[in-house]
């Protein structure tokens, strides 16, 4: 039987800070078996940053579980730098990292942003992927972006009518300006306070079922400020083009081993941008879990990302 559960918890075995240009200090780490098969572990926002626990869906005696907090994020250094982040630059840092840390091939896994960072990072170097694995899919499209601002409230009224009344009446016509402006005050009270209501609305929105502690966690200044900042940066200034590149462009990958799983209810991700990636990857194994929404710890998608690096432990470089 495959295994569905999380794997103990474990401490890195290398970690670092890495410095990849006069503005971005970069956090690495390395954990499980340093002679195992290597495995990216993508995280989400952008902005969010890595945590322990996704050290746990990966068997540490089988793979070398490589994470990098991206620029901005988690423990890279300076939190929610947004001058010199964009998609290409973080390319560039994954690359820079395999090099220096000596690995031909790996596993890539990436949710949420993450499976649009994946993704990217696959089409342009699909010599380098052993394996996709990719959960609640973002590609980054306008409208997708439009969903996440505005469409959200019409499954989460409550919290979309907080999200909006942080902003003056004035403002709310143009929500992700509004709070751009705020997360770019001078006053760091300013700052904090606009990314703590901007990553509770996400927070409220990421699972099925109520779940006060998602929400807790998401509005932590340490996780906020990254989180909020580093989204409506991206949001606003770093979309593809045309913003349908990721799919024009998954001809390059369509040989590469993946799995896509995607929550049913999933609002903060809508199924509907996962089944658009299906239609153009007929390849690719997609599991749609039904009793989900978007975060990675539903236990529906916890489990088959588990699953998925388990069932990926026969493809080695």
């Amino acid at each position: 039987m495959i295994r569905a559960e999380l794997f103990p918890p474990i401490e890195p075995y290398q970690s670092g800070m890495l410095r990849v240009d006069e503005s971005h200090i970069i956090y690495w780490e390395q954990s499980g078996n340093p002679a195992g098969v290597p495995v990216l572990f993508l995280h989400g926002g952008p902005g969010a940053g890595a945590s322990p626990t996704h050290r746990r869906f990966f068997d540490p005696a089988h793979y070398r579980i490589v994470v990098i907090d991206q620029r901005g994020a988690g423990r890279s250094r300076p939190l929610g730098e947004t001058r010199n982040n964009t998609t290409e630059l973080l390319i560039a840092d994954l690359e820079r990292f395999r090099g220096m840390l000596e690995i031909d091939r790996w596993h890539v896994f990436g949710g949420s942003w993450g499976s649009t960072l994946a993704l990217a990072y696959a089409e342009s170097h699909p010599e380098r992927c052993l394996s996709l694995i990719l959960r609640g899919i973002f590609l980054m499209r306008q409208s997708e972006i439009d969903w996440f601002l505005s469409g959200m409230g019409t499954i989460f009224p409550e919290p979309a009518a907080v999200f909006l009344s942080f902003l003056p009446e004035a403002e709310r016509g143009d929500v992700l300006e509004g709070y751009w402006r705020r997360l770019n005050d001078s006053d760091p009270a300013v700052r904090i306070t606009a990314s703590r209501a901007w990553s509770a609305y996400e927070g409220a929105c990421s699972s099925l079922l109520p779940n006060p502690e998602l929400v807790s966690a998401a509005s932590e200044d340490s996780h906020a400020l990254g989180l909020a900042r580093i989204e409506a940066h991206y949001f606003r200034d770093n979309l593809f083009h045309p913003d349908t590149k990721l799919l024009d462009e998954v001809r390059r990958v369509r040989h590469i081993p993946a799995v896509i799983i995607q929550g049913r209810y999933d609002i903060v991700c809508p199924i509907a941008t996962a089944n658009r990636l299906h239609c153009a990857w007929p390849e690719a194994d997609y599991r749609i879990i039904p009793d989900a929404g978007h975060s990675a710890m539903e236990p529906g998608i916890r489990a088959a990302l588990v699953q998925a690096t388990e069932q990926f432990k026969s493809i080695t470089p």
